[in-house]
């Protein structure tokens, strides 16, 4: 197992070294709905006693058909034109498209999209970025666009965020047997979506975790093993 390009292997969190082991898989599509078979098969005999398995939640959200292709979605009116007035994270599109505006609006409901939007407005007459999201929500905030640098076909796809991650890491978990977690991760930051188990230090694996050791553009990495190395 081998770093990412432009990522550390090994770093250092309170006096303690940790491994970050990426691993490769095939491209993952909507038709790889059976996530426990494929873990297993490229986590085979990698595993140890003590790691914790951190999954993309890009993936968990294919597995569910979350994923959709851009021109299969059609934009509102209303969609069109909040989007336009969405800031444009350098990280990622967001909502500052019709495409997921509209996606927004379907998962948190039009009045809460306006309301965010109306105090979001608010806020930004006086300097103050970001309130939008927060109103939204984090399913309107997991929302992801199409760019550039992703992997096709998803490089023409937006997606949601995955239904219910905390259950989804707690399923997998079982099936796995070992300890997992849901991150929604970019060169920016992380945000932990779900973790199998509450004996899981969620601010551990957020400093652990906060280069995205995965990689943000073909790595095929969705997937990694973070290990204590004592």
């Amino acid at each position: 197992m081998q770093p990412n390009p432009g990522k550390k292997l090994i770093i250092s969190i309170n006096n303690k070294k940790f491994a970050r082991y990426p691993i490769k898989t095939s491209l993952i599509t909507s038709e790889n709905k059976d996530l426990v078979k494929l873990i297993k098969k490229y986590t085979k005999g990698l595993l140890k006693v003590g790691d914790i398995l951190f999954i993309a939640e890009k993936i968990i959200a294919i597995s569910q058909n979350r994923a959709y292709p851009i021109k299969d979605i059609r934009p509102s009116k209303i969609a069109t034109s909040l989007s336009k007035y969405v800031y444009k994270n350098p990280a990622g599109i967001g909502l500052a498209s019709p495409e997921t505006m509209q996606l927004a609006i379907e998962e948190t409901g039009l009045v809460r999209i306006l309301f965010a939007a109306i105090i979001g407005f608010l806020f930004k007459l006086i300097g103050i970025r970001g309130v939008f999201y927060k109103i939204a929500g984090d399913q309107a905030r997991g929302i992801d666009g199409p760019v550039p640098y992703a992997i096709p076909p998803y490089n023409k796809y937006a997606s949601k965020a995955p239904k219910n991650p905390q259950k989804a890491a707690k399923s997998l978990s079982m099936a796995i047997k070992y300890p997992i977690a849901i991150i929604d991760a970019n060169d920016l930051g992380i945000r932990i979506l779900g973790i199998s188990s509450r004996a899981i230090n969620k601010k551990m694996i957020a400093k652990a975790l906060k280069d995205n050791p995965l990689g943000q553009t073909d790595e095929k990495t969705p997937i990694g093993i973070l290990r204590e190395i004592k």
